[in-house]
């Protein structure tokens, strides 16, 4: 009787570690394909490299804990994004920002820069209203489509059309204004 009692744990244990095998072998595939768009997104939304990175492993490490919730690889992509905005959102839950008085500072000059710089335009994209900046980020560096951009914020497709539309008119605008402001102030 003692024989099949180890034989049965000895199979059970190795079906256990085929699990764990398999399940490693599937996160590594889904790290290695999509950590870097997962960098270059978490660097747009917070930017600070470090933040970014933090950002980035704990979004890995909680696609590690919930691997087996993942039931199709063609929607990891998405299901990543949406891990890495939420740990994004819980970041700003736990952080208590002090608050500093402005008069004890003093206000630095501001370089001159063209008006295609890559930071007036991270600026401005900055500066969209969430509903149209997070859309059109998730088009922008993740390289989603509109529907895929739909089911992660759980929108209507012509809804994010929309939103697209006018966070990109918005910014032409605005880009527009800075280059006239640019223009009368040095011109």
């Amino acid at each position: 009787m003692n024989f099949f009692k180890s034989k049965r744990n000895k199979s059970s244990s190795s079906s256990v570690i085929k699990d764990m095998n398999r399940k490693q072998k599937r996160y590594e595939s889904l790290v290695n394909v999509y950590s870097a768009d997962l960098y270059r997104y978490a660097l747009w939304v917070c930017r600070d490299p470090e933040v970014a990175q933090d950002l980035v492993q704990e979004t890995c490490l909680r696609a590690w804990k919930s691997i087996d919730s993942l039931l199709d690889d063609k929607s990891a992509k998405a299901w990543l994004f949406t891990i890495l905005r939420r740990e994004n959102a819980r970041r700003f839950e736990r952080k208590q920002l002090s608050l500093v008085d402005i008069d004890d500072y003093e206000v630095a000059a501001e370089e001159e820069s063209s008006p295609y710089d890559k930071e007036l335009i991270q600026q401005k994209i900055a500066a969209l209203p969430a509903d149209y900046k997070e859309p059109l980020l998730l088009q922008l560096i993740a390289g989603f489509t509109a529907e895929e951009i739909a089911a992660q914020l759980d929108l209507n497709k012509n809804t994010v059309l929309t939103r697209l539309f006018r966070a990109k008119n918005l910014l032409k605008t605005n880009l527009k204004v800075e280059i006239n402001n640019t223009g009368e102030a040095h011109g």
